[in-house]
């Protein structure tokens, strides 16, 4: 499973021409599965999210989580975080899990999210997706399990 996560003063996605969600302070995340991914992959996933120390404190120092500052996650599915372009010049998708199983690790993913207690707003799955970010750093980090 990968993630990236990008902080975020706001991004929302659109679906033919239709805001599906919009989110202000807090992350944006990617989110990308394998063949051996499962419930064990997305609980350690979450928990590093909303734990992830990536916000400033007081002191201009990032040391605060995504539940310390009450912020909003958007997540967006992205089999493309799986692309391998080592060879050739067309990228290979054959390490991203197929859709019909991505869809309900990434159903189970952002129910996890909710459980947090934190604002969840998402893309849809499989659609063609206009996602706009206003990045807050720039601050971006891949996760994988």
């Amino acid at each position: 499973m990968r993630v990236l996560v990008q902080r975020v003063i706001s991004s929302s996605v659109e679906v033919e021409g239709k805001i599906v969600g919009r989110i202000r302070s807090g992350v944006l995340l990617f989110v990308g599965f394998t063949n051996d991914d499962g419930p064990n992959e997305i609980k350690y996933m979450v928990d590093k999210i909303v734990n992830l120390r990536i916000f400033d404190d007081e002191n201009g120092v990032m040391n605060k989580s995504l539940k310390d500052v009450k912020g909003s996650i958007l997540s967006v599915s992205q089999f493309t975080l799986y692309a391998d372009a080592t060879k050739g010049r067309r990228p290979s998708y054959i390490k991203a899990l197929a859709g019909d199983k991505a869809v309900s690790l990434y159903n189970q993913f952002n129910d996890e999210l909710k459980n947090s207690g934190l604002n969840v707003q998402t893309g849809i799955f499989g659609a063609d997706m206009k996602v706009n970010i206003v990045n807050d750093g720039p601050v971006t980090i891949m996760l994988e399990k």
